[in-house]
C-alpha cells in the first residue's frame, strides 16, 4: 500500500526528469504498480482510512511521484455532476488543444509539494488526449474540459519533469488573461 513516506516530495531529482515510454501490453509489474497508484487515490478520498493512514487527498498520481520515471499516472475524481474519471494511462499524448486558457480558483496543489504556492496555474480549457489505458488494456482518445482536463495536464506535466507552480506567472502570481474560464474545485 502507497502512504505518504512513499511520494517523493519536491526536490527529488525524478520530478524534474523526463520519464520513459512503457512498453504496451504492461508487464505484471507495471500493472500492480498502477493498481497501487489507484488504491492510494481511493484511500485517500476515503475519510477514515484517510485519517487512519494520514494520507492527503488526491486526484491524479503520477509513477514519477513514488519515484519511478515511468509515463504513467491515474486520476480519480467526479466532476460537478457526480461522473466519475476513473483512468490508468500510459504514454499519454495531448493531440489537440484549445487556444482558451481555464484555471482553478484556490489554485493547483500536489501530493510532492507540501507547501502552499499562491498564484494561478494557467491550462489549457479544453485537451484532447491519446494514451494505452491499462484498466480496459486499450488505446484510448479522450476529451476533456474542467477540472477533468486541469488534473490531466498537471499529471502530464509530471512525466515531463514541470511542477504546477512553474505555470505561475512570476512577477505577477494572479494574472489572468482575458476570457480565461475559471474552475472551481
Amino acid at each position: 500500500m502507497i502512504l505518504m513516506k512513499d511520494i517523493v516530495r519536491e526536490g527529488h531529482p525524478v520530478l524534474r526528469q523526463v520519464a520513459h515510454e512503457v512498453k504496451t501490453p504492461l508487464t505484471e509489474q507495471d500493472i500492480n504498480i498502477i493498481k497501487e497508484m489507484q488504491e492510494f487515490l481511493i484511500n485517500s478520498q476515503d475519510p477514515e482510512l484517510s485519517e487512519k493512514y494520514d494520507l492527503r487527498a488526491g486526484v491524479g498520481l503520477a509513477a514519477p511521484q513514488i519515484n519511478i520515471p515511468k509515463r504513467m499516472f491515474v486520476i480519480y475524481l467526479e466532476d460537478d455532476d457526480e461522473r466519475l474519471y476513473q483512468y490508468a494511462l500510459v504514454n499519454p499524448k495531448i493531440v489537440s488543444h484549445s487556444v482558451e486558457k481555464s484555471y482553478l480558483t484556490s489554485g493547483e496543489g500536489c501530493l510532492s509539494v507540501d507547501r502552499d504556492v499562491p498564484g494561478y496555474v494557467l491550462r489549457h480549457a479544453r485537451v484532447t488526449i491519446k494514451a494505452y489505458d491499462a484498466l480496459s488494456e486499450k488505446e484510448v482518445k479522450l476529451r476533456l474540459k474542467g477540472l477533468p482536463a486541469i488534473v490531466f495536464q498537471h499529471e502530464l506535466d509530471h512525466l515531463n519533469g514541470v511542477m504546477f507552480y512553474d505555470h505561475i506567472n512570476k512577477e505577477n502570481p494572479f494574472h489572468l488573461p482575458e476570457n480565461a474560464i475559471a474552475v472551481e474545485n
